[in-house]
């Protein structure tokens, strides 16, 4: 998406929320984490600033939020990744055996509806905040992910999806940025690597300096990323 010179001028101040996808340092080599990357994508007339924290979940946003009160500036963009951790924590339960494959299918859906009911709780605490957001879903492409595994995490981008739209809130689409192996770090392979932070730092960019937070509509990005 081509950026007009007026939003390029514009002072952008983008604030990372979330889980470790966005606080990946302890993963790459310094200088390489998302934080960083974004940085230097957007240029030094832009701002960004991390309260994302690595290990986080959905009900830890909040305390996060309240974070930006410390900001030197105000932000005017929020972007959110976070819920992979909430999912993570059924991968034990994942692994209960089930009679039926229906028996198996309502397994998943009483453990999206808890995802929803979370994932609801931390959409009410961003909208609060009265800044603009966009959210993140969940990536899929991690190596060594059982094919049952990442058919499960669909049942949980869906929420974040239909909720989105609902909203009419910008997605980042993280099973489009980070689809490769060399996308997640070998120290921790649920990580982003240096070049899924690349990736991951080239779709906010795209959305800071292109998506007009007024048109109030729900625009899919990430497809575009290589």
């Amino acid at each position: 998406m081509p950026f007009s010179r007026h939003r390029e001028r514009r002072m952008t101040h983008v604030v990372l929320i979330g889980d470790s996808v966005f606080d990946n340092a302890r993963y790459v080599p310094k200088g390489t984490e998302v934080q960083a990357q974004l940085r230097q994508r957007l240029g030094a007339v832009h701002r960004v600033s991390l309260l994302a924290q690595d290990g986080a979940v959905l009900a830890n946003v909040p305390a996060q939020l309240r974070g930006i009160k410390g900001l030197p500036q105000a932000p005017n963009q929020l972007v959110v990744s976070c819920g992979g951790n909430n999912a993570l924590r059924l991968v034990s339960a994942m692994q209960t055996p089930a009679r039926t494959v229906l028996a198996a299918a309502e397994l998943l859906t009483a453990w999206q509806a808890e995802f929803r009911r979370e994932y609801l709780a931390m959409l009410d605490a961003l909208r609060g905040q009265g800044t603009p957001f966009v959210v993140s879903t969940i990536y899929d492409g991690v190596p060594g992910l059982a094919p049952g595994l990442r058919g499960a995490l669909s049942f949980f981008n869906d929420v974040i999806i239909r909720e989105a739209v609902m909203r009419r809130v910008p997605v980042l689409d993280m099973r489009l940025v980070c689809s490769k192996p060399a996308d997640y770090s070998s120290t921790s392979p649920i990580e982003p690597s240096a070049e899924g932070g690349r990736k991951i730092a080239a779709a906010i960019a795209e959305i800071a300096l292109g998506h007009d937070p007024c048109t109030l509509r729900t625009v899919i990005y990430g497809g575009g990323v290589v």
